[in-house]
């Protein structure tokens, strides 16, 4: 055997690209699946395969073919209840299948942090027809968020501010989700001062965070984050126990990247992946091991030092405008050359383009966080896609 462990990536995006980088670095073998040839993660895997995750026999199949000693999963659309078949039969799923199929959707995990846990919560709601919407809407109070219990990267998200709007959003919603449960969630909007991602990462050692990273959205998809995000210690605090205990729940080892809305010293509980998390891309330049590197370790059962913060940095996305086969990039030199204390670029390979798709972030770490914000920004909008 030339490898330590082999590892089955259920999802090849950009994610599981620096995962795949990370856990070879540590003699893994990686097999990167997903529903489309060249995808990100496969180009650094040593095997890929392609497959739709949500069809059950195919699954079974591709686990069964590759027979791994770790299955990792980097989305949400997965038939699920595979995984607790194949983890019964001894195949280490991450975190876990319970996780996973409690993570898959956001209703299970909501319950499960809300109901079983009593962590604090927005008041929600869940809707499969418009006049369930109407009425979940009436339960929750205007103004509301409605998303499907289903998706990525925030698609099918709106803020409604009147029962007139609910078409829309339901339509919107609906269109927009994953998998095959037509299904959304309506939750009472929160009038926060910010937000963060605390990566936790559960060890055969304990919990461990990372410092909390701040990140702003649009569209429901984010588009830049930072650390470390400024709060309170009563604050964070209430965060780390929040996130200990929803972890500890759902047991397994990996990095849990764990969402909070924060109103001065409260915090509330947003929702949680099983999995690295875009926001984390800047522990890429901004830590001394990335969320990767703390993954892998984690899975593979490696001893992880106390997380480091290097210093200030923060990331940017690299956004598309259009749809295409054929683009390059122009403007690599010029957004390396950015003024601060470090800057770094990652394309990800993606092999099409579409309307706001990620193809690429911009890494910069600097004095402080806004130094690092505002570098961070200029490398990304120095970048610019060619389409042919």
């Amino acid at each position: 055997m030339t490898h330590i462990a082999k590892i089955m990536l259920l999802g090849s995006g950009e994610l599981g690209r620096e995962f795949t980088i990370s856990a070879k670095r540590l003699g893994a073998y990686v097999v990167a699946c997903d529903s489309y040839a060249h995808a990100p993660a496969m180009q650094m895997a040593d095997e890929a395969d392609i497959f739709s995750m949500l069809d059950p026999d195919l699954l079974r199949a591709a686990i069964a073919r590759h027979r791994p000693d770790y299955i990792v999963p980097e989305v949400e659309a997965i038939r699920t209840e595979i995984l607790a078949e194949v983890e019964a039969q001894g195949i280490t799923v991450v975190p876990s299948a319970r996780a996973t199929q409690l993570t898959m959707n956001r209703d299970a995990i909501r319950d499960v942090a809300a109901r079983d846990l009593g962590l604090v919560t927005s008041r929600y709601d869940y809707a499969e027809s418009l006049a369930e919407a109407r009425a979940a809407a009436a339960t929750v109070g205007f103004p509301c968020v409605v998303k499907p219990v289903m998706s990525s990267s925030g698609k099918g998200q709106s803020l409604v501010h009147s029962a007139n709007e609910l078409e829309r959003a339901w339509t919107y919603a609906v269109e927009n989700m994953r998998g095959d449960r037509r299904r959304i969630i309506v939750e009472q909007f929160i009038d926060f001062d910010y937000e963060i991602t605390l990566l936790t990462v559960r060890t055969r050692d304990g919990v461990r965070f990372c410092p909390p990273i701040g990140h702003r959205q649009e569209r429901g998809d984010y588009r830049e984050s930072w650390q470390p995000a400024a709060m309170s210690a009563a604050a964070l605090a209430a965060a780390q126990d929040m996130a200990r205990l929803i972890v500890d729940d759902l047991g397994g080892y990996g990095l849990f990247g764990v969402e909070f809305f924060v109103a001065g010293d409260r915090v509330i509980f947003s929702e949680l992946s099983p999995r690295p998390h875009d926001t984390g891309m800047v522990t890429l330049i901004s830590q001394t091991l990335s969320e990767f590197d703390l993954h892998a370790r984690a899975i593979l059962g490696l001893p992880i030092p106390d997380v480091a913060l290097v210093g200030p940095a923060a990331s940017a996305v690299i956004l598309a405008d259009r749809d295409a086969a054929r683009f390059s990039y122009r403007g690599l030199a010029e957004a390396l050359a950015t003024a601060a204390e470090a800057v770094d670029v990652r394309l990800f390979g993606k092999p099409v383009t579409r309307p706001y798709r990620r193809m690429g972030v911009a890494l910069a770490r600097a004095s402080d966080v806004g130094e690092a914000r505002a570098a961070a920004r200029t490398a990304a909008d120095a970048i610019v896609i060619v389409y042919e």
